[in-house]
């Protein structure tokens, strides 16, 4: 729990640098952080070590309250991002709202043109290990997402999410109060 407090203070510490940094919460050694003032962090949010974020060009990044992100997390954006409040970001995850244009045969992708796409993340959903979260991405409320999934597209609120690609195996039935497997 000791190391919960180096955390807080790190927070207090690395907060003037965010758009905003809400508190009480807190941040784990990061990795790498770049473009700070364009992310705003609400309250009770717990960030685990080894995160990396980026934030290029016109992007921002809005995580809101109660989010927990596990070690390993990358995420960057040059659009708009939002991770919904009570969410929870498993380790190893890569979220993002770009993608690199490859048209230009001979050029280096790198080099090419930024294909933006907003990615939101709806309330209270859960995303598993290992998954990618792709540009334009929107998740509804209370989706999962299986662990090493590949995600693009936009799915409906209480959904189970699995695969690379990504489809939908399970949906909540709000009549009869049961998660019910798709065909």
């Amino acid at each position: 729990m000791i190391y919960k407090l180096f955390w807080a203070l790190r927070a207090l510490l690395y907060a003037p640098f965010f758009g905003k940094f809400g508190l009480p919460s807190y941040l784990g050694r990061p990795l790498f952080l770049m473009g700070i003032k364009k992310v705003f962090i609400d309250k009770r949010v717990r960030i685990f070590p080894h995160l990396r974020m980026e934030v290029h060009r016109s992007g921002s990044i809005h995580i809101h309250e109660d989010v927990v992100i596990s070690q390993n997390v990358h995420i960057t954006s040059a659009g708009n991002m939002v991770i919904g409040k009570s969410s929870l970001i498993l380790a190893n995850v890569f979220i993002t709202n770009i993608d690199h244009d490859y048209e230009e045969i001979g050029r280096h992708v790198v080099k090419q043109e930024y294909m933006i796409k907003d990615t939101i993340i709806g309330e209270n959903c859960y995303i598993g290990m290992g998954a990618a979260i792709m540009a334009g991405t929107k998740l509804g409320k209370q989706c999962v997402v299986g662990a090493n999934s590949v995600v693009r597209g936009e799915f409906p609120d209480y959904c189970v999410i699995v695969g690379a690609p990504a489809r939908i195996v399970k949906k909540y039935d709000l009549e009869t109060g049961k998660w019910e497997k798709c065909s």
